[in-house]
């Protein structure tokens, strides 16, 4: 592809996308390009500042509050979590990954703040989504494609969490997902606010990222995109979720997980700070070090293996992926980032002092990345300089 417009545009023109915004940085030269339609009824032009449920992408944010929350002493990365979280104070595990839920032993040893950032707490989904203790994840805490208004409010959802036994023991496997939304709690009550009032304090307004939150505001609905998935005829495409639907209201659960809506200039602050090292152009939001830790593979070689229906080959850090080979001509060792199942991906690359965002609205068929990333990352890996 000559270009970001033309990529994208090729996309769109094939009908796979509604529409979508990209950007590439590398240092200061910034390529963004906006192409499509807010929905498939062509009813507003796609712009660079459009709003988009950024999904899994929130993974990363809610790490870096959590290590903010380390720094400031209010969490250690090794101390147990039930000090928080007395549902999980005494956790059982399954005693085989296939056993019944009331086939139970012991944890043997405490869930700690390490375990949760790292999603080796026990909770989340393996390759198999068909183990007894998976299905509760889905049936009682409402885990998978995001639906803000169906899940239960924070108390209620841990009441019904701690009542759900660990697929395997603390810190022996990675499971994807629900760790983040753990985190999100742990964070509201360490700190005694509410979830998305830390982000925004802490997060938000120190980077300028006015945009990113847990709803859309009324009078930014106009600016907001329709959410789809390939219809069953494979050819066109089926409404998921309009701009006044689920995202509209402010959730009784505040999603850690997957629940923030964004835009690409915000991500852009977000992940440029990550790159710099916890920097910004104001100060500064995070310690290096914990910025290196966030960003370091934190995994077994088969806790990667066994995580492979997710990982694609990664590693995992602290919210986010993180390559360890070459394996792609887009993959580079210590790039950093994340997928959402809403057709968004974040990432940063330190060696080249890159970020690549693509923000589409089309829900992913399943945990692997669709092509049209793989195009945009290929492209952008292509691109002077990187």
């Amino acid at each position: 592809m000559s270009d970001l417009h033309s990529l994208l545009e090729t996309q769109v023109g094939a009908g796979s996308l509604a529409g979508a915004v990209a950007l590439v940085a590398h240092g200061q030269e910034v390529e963004v390009a906006a192409v499509g339609s807010l929905d498939s009824a062509g009813t507003a032009p796609m712009a660079r500042d459009s709003l988009f449920r950024v999904a899994s992408v929130t993974k990363p944010v809610t790490a870096a509050a959590t290590m903010m929350l380390v720094e400031d002493g209010l969490l250690a990365l090794d101390v147990p979590v039930a000090r928080w979280l007395p549902e999980l104070a005494e956790p059982t595990v399954v005693r085989t990954p296939s056993a019944p839920l009331d086939d139970v032993v012991p944890a043997g040893r405490p869930i700690t703040v390490a375990d949760l950032l790292t999603f080796r707490a026990g909770y989340g989904f393996p390759a198999d989504f068909s183990l007894p203790a998976v299905a509760p994840l889905f049936a009682e805490l409402k885990q998978g494609p995001p639906r803000p208004r169906d899940v239960a409010a924070p108390d209620a959802w841990m009441a019904a969490l701690g009542r759900i036994p660990l697929l395997y023991q603390p810190g022996e496997a990675w499971l994807y997902n629900t760790c983040s939304d753990i985190l999100g709690v742990l964070i509201a009550r360490a700190t005694g606010q509410p979830f998305q009032d830390v982000l925004a304090e802490r997060v938000f307004e120190p980077l300028g990222m006015r945009d990113t939150a847990f709803a859309v505001p009324p009078g930014q609905l106009h600016r907001f995109t329709s959410y789809y998935r390939a219809a069953p005829d494979g050819a066109s495409l089926e409404l998921v979720d309009a701009p006044d639907g689920q995202w509209s209201t402010l959730p009784s659960f505040p999603s850690g997980a997957g629940g923030l809506v964004s835009t690409v200039d915000d991500l852009h602050a977000f992940f440029r700070m990550l790159l710099a090292g916890g920097s910004y152009g104001g100060g500064r939001l995070l310690a290096a070090d914990s910025v290196r830790q966030m960003t370091t593979d934190h995994l077994t070689a088969p806790q990667r293996a066994a995580g492979a229906l997710f990982l694609e080959g990664q590693g995992w850090g602290f919210g986010g992926s993180v390559d360890v080979a070459r394996l792609d001509p887009w993959n580079v060792p210590g790039r950093y980032g994340w997928i959402g199942g809403t057709g968004t991906a974040a990432h940063i690359v330190p060696a080249t002092g890159t970020v690549t965002l693509l923000l589409t609205q089309r829900e992913l068929t399943g945990p692997a990345s669709p092509e049209v990333m793989r195009e945009f990352w290929t492209y952008a890996a292509a691109r002077p300089g990187l």
